[in-house]
């Protein structure tokens, strides 16, 4: 029996992506049986809707209209019960027991354009520049050289305090901006800026206050209006799940005035925060207690935060591009829209970028399937599932897993999610990403051994020809290339902290640099501004697809395998990484990448 479906195609599935509610859209499965019908589930619910497909040329066809938002299931059902599901590639497998496809249903929205033919750069705000002197505090170390390592040993009581600084500030970023645009970067993405103990600054101590060590007020200021200027805007980190147990709304150490939920029931911070037994037990993000969890859906708390006048707001309006919003999956829907609501109130192009790890579109969180993408809640997410793939195709050479990720984000996202979801390959939370595709390092969890590490001359440099594949396609394929800082610059490093080291001014790979430089001029080819995106060739060890824009269209070819490929055109064609010329043919060499256009850059 003949069959055929591929969600990915218009020709069997009239919308690609995420559907909006209400909207028709027509299913068509190719096959030469004699019936064929849809079958089709909500998520959530466990009876299944069957849907009778008419005859049409090559197969069968129907139409389906969700009536609303969610998650919806299906699958075909042919003559004799014989069943067709989704296989790896997302093309029908026959199986009596099928796979169902997903349809992603949303209630109308739209996500900033500004962002979509943009770069993201992530500044771990203590360890990018020093600008001038600034008080370290109480509490604090401030190191002396800035090509110090940070602390990365536990104290005699077993603790990394991560009190220790580099001075790193808001005066610094801006001197740097000159060397932000020649990497063709639009928007910075600052992790924490709030008044906090640690370096890190994870643990809010006032959200109202930036810390004294970035800066005043007018300093960050200052960086956006400057920022702007040159086409950049900065992005914040919320941090909302939790605070600091030194802060001025838990107070535990008695540092502040006010009186903390820690220090009294009658607080009027104690309803923030769920205490098991007052006041040493309480509940905290993973079990930190530094970092006393919150309970969001509290009115005096959501107000506070979310509220018309609230934290959101107020920082939205003195200019900002957006939010990255820490540990999303760990914060209730009611309180994302809410943030939603507050960030778009005040200026609807602003980005609103939630943290997940994993598929967005289905993410299951404490037994809760989440709205992010329904039309409420996020514009995009931090694209870790982009991280695996590429690592895995640069690393492994497997690119038939890196086709089959990209196709099933085509599928399972809506588009104008997809198109501004940060493609990451390093970052805060991660190892340095040519650690990350180095061979032979250290099979230990010995933090000494980590600090003192580096790469040899071999190694590094076939990891830096691994970051370039990674790197290309973090640069091309849907979505919004995320860089951290220093990893244009050949950082190296394993986890925290030993990925958060100052970055090496005077002492950058440029070569990496350089290279990094050309993907910014890649990236404002329009193709890449939400164009789209088609398969034209993959196997186990080769990709090469198009990304398309009216009539501009550029196409990417990645041959990690030992066979040559051939693109034939008509006319002349630059492939942009050698500036070579070609006529009428290319060949895409063994082991090699190419970009491929009708102009050189």
């Amino acid at each position: 029996m003949m069959y055929f479906y591929d969600p990915t195609s218009t020709a069997c599935k009239s919308i690609t992506g995420g559907v909006c509610a209400r909207r028709a859209v027509k299913f068509t499965v190719f096959t030469d049986a004699s019936a064929c019908e849809m079958v089709v589930r909500k998520d959530g619910v466990s009876d299944s809707c069957f849907l009778e497909m008419s005859a049409c040329e090559g197969g069968f066809c129907c139409e389906f209209s969700p009536k609303e938002a969610g998650i919806y299931w299906y699958y075909f059902r042919l003559e004799h019960k014989d069943n067709l599901g989704a296989g790896e590639d997302l093309r029908a497998k026959r199986k009596s027991d099928p796979r169902p496809w997903q349809l992603s249903v949303y209630e109308e929205y739209e996500t900033p354009d500004w962002i979509k033919n943009g770069m993201v750069y992530q500044i771990f705000p203590d360890r990018f520049c020093k600008s001038g002197e600034c008080p370290a505090g109480k509490g604090k170390i401030l190191h002396e050289r800035w090509d110090e390592l940070p602390v990365y040993l536990p104290d005699e009581n077993g603790k990394v305090k991560n009190n220790d600084f580099f001075g790193g500030n808001f005066r610094g970023i801006e001197e740097k901006l000159p060397y932000l645009q020649s990497l063709g970067v639009t928007a910075v993405y600052l992790n924490p800026v709030f008044e906090a103990y640690s370096n890190h600054r994870y643990d809010t101590g006032d959200y109202e206050k930036f810390d004294s060590l970035l800066g005043t007020k007018e300093d960050f200021c200052s960086l956006v209006a400057a920022a702007e200027k040159v086409g950049i805007k900065i992005v914040l980190d919320g941090v909302f799940n939790h605070t600091g147990a030194d802060s001025v709304y838990f107070n535990k150490y008695g540092n502040y005035p006010s009186l903390g939920a820690y220090q009294s029931e009658k607080s009027p911070y104690y309803p923030w925060y769920n205490f098991l037994s007052f006041p040493d037990r309480y509940a905290s993000w993973w079990g930190f207690d530094t970092l006393p969890g919150v309970n969001e859906n509290e009115p005096s708390y959501s107000e506070f935060i979310a509220g018309k006048e609230g934290v959101v707001a107020s920082y939205t309006a003195l200019g900002l591009g957006g939010w990255r919003l820490d540990v999303a999956d760990e914060l209730p829907d009611e309180f994302i829209k809410k943030l939603r609501r507050a960030v778009k109130s005040v200026n609807k192009n602003a980005l609103l970028i939630g943290e997940v790890w994993e598929d967005a579109s289905n993410k299951v969180s404490y037994n809760v399937r989440r709205k992010y993408f329904q039309g409420e809640e996020l514009d995009g997410v931090t694209n870790y599932p982009f991280k695996a793939a590429a690592i895995r195709f640069a690393k492994e050479r497997d690119a038939q897993f890196f086709a089959n990720f990209v196709r099933t984000q085509i599928d399972h996202y809506p588009k104008q999610s997809l198109d501004v979801c940060l493609n990451v390959l390093g970052t805060h939370d991660t190892k340095r990403i040519l650690t990350e595709l180095a061979d032979n390092t250290p099979k230990t969890s010995d933090k000494r051994t980590w600090a003192e590490f580096r790469l040899n001359e071999t190694d590094y440099a076939r990891a830096v020809g691994r970051l370039k594949i990674a790197s290309l396609l973090q640069y091309t394929v849907p979505g919004v290339p995320c860089v951290y800082y220093g990893d244009e610059a050949g950082m190296q490093g394993f986890k925290d902290p030993l990925n958060r080291l100052p970055f090496p001014w005077g002492r950058e790979d440029l070569v990496i640099t350089e290279w990094y430089r050309f993907l910014g001029k890649l990236r404002k080819l329009p193709p890449f501004g939400g164009g789209e995106y088609r398969e034209l060739y993959s196997d186990r060890r080769a990709l090469i697809f198009e990304r398309r824009k009216g009539e501009c269209a550029v196409i990417v070819a990645v041959n990690c395998g030992s066979n040559e490929y051939y693109l034939r055109f008509d006319g002349k064609i630059y492939e942009l990484v050698s500036g070579e010329e070609c006529v009428g043919t290319a060949a895409v060499k063994p082991y090699s990448f190419g970009v491929y256009y009708t102009k050189k850059i």
